[in-house]
């Protein structure tokens, strides 16, 4: 039998979500079921916390247990981001599929994005960090100022496009 834990303890139990719908609470009854918690709870708290801002997409979400209370917090990825940074409409995931993000940001939309990731990100400055965010808008589709944003990210590597320094 595995030892029982210390209740005060503070652990953290990453979970993937679509933003604003109460997932399987069979997905996350191994995950949370040991920390003596309710599956069901938790789903409703993590639909609550991503009703707002992250309706319809997919992002990670951060449970924060101590004293069998859970605090959700949302950690978006970069994929999701981007999305969010298109504005587009909320679609039903299960009516529609297969969507194409073939909108356009703006360049300062990605460093907002590099901004909010710099933390996460495994670049060495924030120029690489701003590289990772335009290769995110290439494999989402979407297009940075009407151009391809693989050529920003060229033109970052020539010196041509000044990035800030953070």
């Amino acid at each position: 039998m595995p030892p029982k834990f210390d209740p005060t303890s503070i652990i953290e139990v990453y979970v993937r979500a679509t933003g604003g719908e109460v997932g399987a609470a069979s997905s996350l009854a191994p995950k949370i079921g040991p920390l003596g918690l309710s599956p069901k709870k938790i789903g409703e708290d993590i639909a609550k916390e991503t009703a707002k801002d992250w309706k319809g997409l997919k992002v990670t979400v951060k449970l924060t247990v101590q004293n069998r209370q859970a605090k959700v917090s949302v950690v978006p990825s970069a994929a999701a981001l981007v999305i969010k940074a298109l504005k587009e409409p909320y679609r039903d995931r299960k009516k529609v599929k297969n969507v194409k993000h073939s909108g356009n940001i703006t360049f300062e939309d990605i460093l907002a994005c590099a901004r909010i990731m710099r933390p996460r990100s495994m670049a060495k400055n924030f120029q690489g960090t701003v590289k990772e965010m335009l290769g995110t808008a290439v494999s989402v589709g979407c297009t940075v100022d009407g151009e391809d944003p693989r050529e920003l990210q060229e033109q970052l590597d020539d010196g041509e496009l000044e990035c800030p320094s953070a």
